[in-house]
């Protein structure tokens, strides 16, 4: 159980979303609600509003009617269920609505305690809103986005449930389920913010920090099979730079690679004095892939880091429009809706997540050109040379899937289209970069699975499982419980899926 009280840690956010901990309201919570709600019934009589009683974006310069406030509040929520493409995930939609809920917890909104109260069920019973892709331009937040979920609060529209699609009003009649009040605002408190756009977030980094940390693992073991020198990765080296990404990569290599037979000490090999040679057989020092892993994966790590405290930021923050003061006794207009830091950290994400799948790539192409590694067969081919292929095949996907991210890693950030009439005349575009920072990431998980399954088998040609370090040793094990040695040719497409699910597993 976590329990939605002054601050939602990112911590207890992801136990909610990826390992299923039910959300509980604190009274503090349940009070602040209730408080706003009332403030807002009683401020909003004899005042001009924006989204009370006015129209909205360029249209709220006509005054709406008192009996038709209400109504107001559906015209806005089912107009705006328009978005389209793919459904988003069951975990970002979740991610989305706990986002939504702890924003509306803070007291700034105005919305009728039944708001709360309904998502909360939501979660808890794992029933998700259908959501789609395409329809946010990241200002007035994720308008389209949010829309299906209020609408799926209001009884209609279409959830998932149980593994199937149904209709709101079928779900609801299951499970006792009734629709929120709509009072004063709640259309727009629902649909005006940055709640999508930050779910998904969310999600993107968790995931982004499990293929850090794959990555990690698969240098290391790279280094391991080259049987490389280890002073590139040692404290003294890389303390001379002070970046902390840096620092704290090239210390998990260390650590992972502590009980190793393979790695190296120069000072035992190049460092003796005995080496009279004018041409070295052995390298000198290691190809940039191998050598460079901490100055590459450190970005990485300290963005991640970035990103990940900004998203923290985001969730508890007021973010929409107007701000509900009930301390003060005032509502403030503004723009607390515009989604520009979560836009900046999704580009950032996904320029670090892409260079990541480059760093594999190119380590995958390490392994499987003999005239670059001077140690294993072309291809890591453990069969009949021109006869058998070994991960000839392979490689391609890798490659393709490392130049769709390239492409994709163009900023979203700087897209803004006007829109709106032009009331929106600068957006953030940060719902579709996050979209597509999921699917870089998810990109990224692929060529590190064809990278992995190149170790394991680059291992097995040079028969050193038993001299690798215990980490890469688990590794290895595990992989190899997917998909055993081969030698002869097979149809690689669902061994390749398998290595991804298992990185990708929770």
């Amino acid at each position: 159980m976590s329990t939605i009280n002054e601050y939602l840690s990112l911590a207890d956010f992801t136990a909610i979303v990826f390992h299923k901990n039910n959300v509980e309201l604190s009274q503090g919570v349940l009070n602040r609600v209730e408080e706003s709600f009332d403030f807002l019934d009683k401020f909003s009589k004899n005042k001009v509003i924006y989204g009370v009683n006015t129209g909205f974006g360029p249209m709220a310069q006509y005054r709406i009617k008192d009996e038709d406030r209400l109504q107001l509040q559906y015209n806005l929520i089912r107009s705006h269920s328009s978005g389209t493409g793919k459904p988003l995930s069951a975990v970002c939609v979740k991610s989305a609505m706990l986002a939504r809920l702890n924003t509306l917890s803070l007291g700034n909104s105005g919305v009728h305690p039944s708001v709360i109260h309904l998502m909360k069920e939501f979660i808890n019973r794992d029933i998700t809103p259908l959501i789609f892709e395409h329809g946010g331009v990241g200002a007035s937040g994720d308008l389209v986005q949010l829309a299906h979920l209020a609408l799926t609060l209001i009884g209609e529209g279409e959830v998932f449930y149980k593994g199937e699609r149904r209709a709101t009003k079928d779900v609801f009649e299951i499970e006792n389920l009734q629709p929120i009040t709509v009072a004063i605002r709640e259309g727009l408190a629902l649909m005006n913010g940055t709640s999508v756009m930050t779910g998904i977030g969310i999600v993107n980094v968790h995931n982004a920090e499990k293929l850090l940390d794959w990555a990690v693992k698969c240098s290391c073991a790279i280094n391991e099979i080259v049987q490389a020198y280890d002073d590139h990765l040692s404290a003294a080296l890389n303390n001379t730079k002070h970046h902390f990404g840096q620092q704290e990569i090239a210390k998990k290599m260390r650590e992972n690679l502590a009980d190793s037979k393979l790695v190296r000490k120069r000072e035992e090999h190049l460092y003796t004095g005995e080496n009279k040679e004018d041409v070295f057989k052995e390298k000198v020092q290691e190809y940039y892939s191998l050598r460079c892993v901490p100055q590459i994966l450190g970005p990485v790590l300290d963005t991640i880091k970035n990103t990940a405290l900004v998203l923290e930021n985001e969730i508890n923050s007021a973010n929409d429009n107007p701000i509900v003061d009930v301390k003060n006794q005032h509502v403030y207009h503004g723009g607390n809706f515009h989604g520009d830091y979560i836009s900046l950290e999704m580009d950032k994400l996904k320029l670090v997540v892409t260079k990541l799948a480059m760093l594999s790539e190119r380590q995958l192409n390490y392994l499987l050109n003999s005239k670059i590694n001077e140690l294993l067969p072309p291809f890591v081919n453990l069969g009949t040379l021109g006869f058998n292929f070994g991960m000839q095949g392979v490689q391609f996907t890798a490659t393709s899937t490392t130049a769709e991210c390239q492409t994709l890693s163009t900023s979203m950030y700087i897209h803004s289209i006007p829109n709106n009439n032009d009331n929106q005349d600068i957006v953030s575009m940060g719902t579709n970069a996050a979209v597509i920072t999921g699917k870089v990431i998810e990109n990224a998980f692929e060529v590190l699975a064809i990278e992995l399954i190149t170790i394991v088998q680059a291992i097995d040609a040079l028969e050193q499982k038993e001299a690798v370090s215990s980490v890469t040793r688990k590794m290895y094990d595990e992989v190899r419980n997917i998909i055993p040695t081969f030698q002869q040719d097979q149809v690689m497409y669902p061994f390749v899926q398998k290595v991804k699910d298992y990185l990708m597993a929770e």
